[in-house]
């Protein structure tokens, strides 16, 4: 960001700040804004003018976001897949391979109920895990040399 106090003149770095900002917006800014405020809104403003700024569609986002209204904004999607009840989820851990079943409530693994991966997860390495991420399902998790797989059950008796 370039300097914006002049060297030599008596003004403090918030005067400064204060006047840089009424520069660039056309107004007085607003006594609330503390300096550090200031200094980000003035590097913003002055990379938007050197670069562009928001996107429209940025904006209309924006815009939804601010009104309220729920019907204008976004549901968040879900960051892990919907497993079907049905699908079989694999994962070698030391060498060991368990198969966990999907059912419409929870997951079960060797005839026990869990009511989440998480359990099942915490339940076969004794410590707390993501399930989703233990089983491969999100990405960025698993250890190095397992190999999670999922897949439906027909698919599993076809093998």
């Amino acid at each position: 960001m370039p300097r914006l106090r002049k060297a030599g003149t008596g003004d403090s770095p918030a005067a400064t700040l204060r006047q840089a900002w009424e520069r660039l917006h056309g107004r007085a800014a607003p006594a609330a804004l503390s300096p550090d405020f200031l200094q980000r809104d003035i590097a913003y403003r002055l990379q938007a003018d050197q670069h562009g700024g928001l996107s429209p569609k940025a904006r209309r986002s924006l815009a939804d976001l601010a009104s309220g209204d729920p019907a204008r904004v976004p549901q968040p999607r879900s960051l892990t897949p919907r497993i079907k009840a049905g699908s079989t989820l694999l994962r070698e851990w030391h060498g060991r391979t368990y198969a966990v079943l999907a059912l419409e409530e929870g997951f079960e693994m060797a005839g026990q109920r869990f009511a989440s991966l998480s359990e099942v997860a915490r339940q076969i390495t004794g410590a707390h895990w993501s399930g989703p991420r233990f089983f491969g399902l999100r990405r960025g998790g698993t250890a190095v040399g397992a190999r999670p797989v999922c897949r439906q059950a027909e698919d599993a008796r076809d093998s």
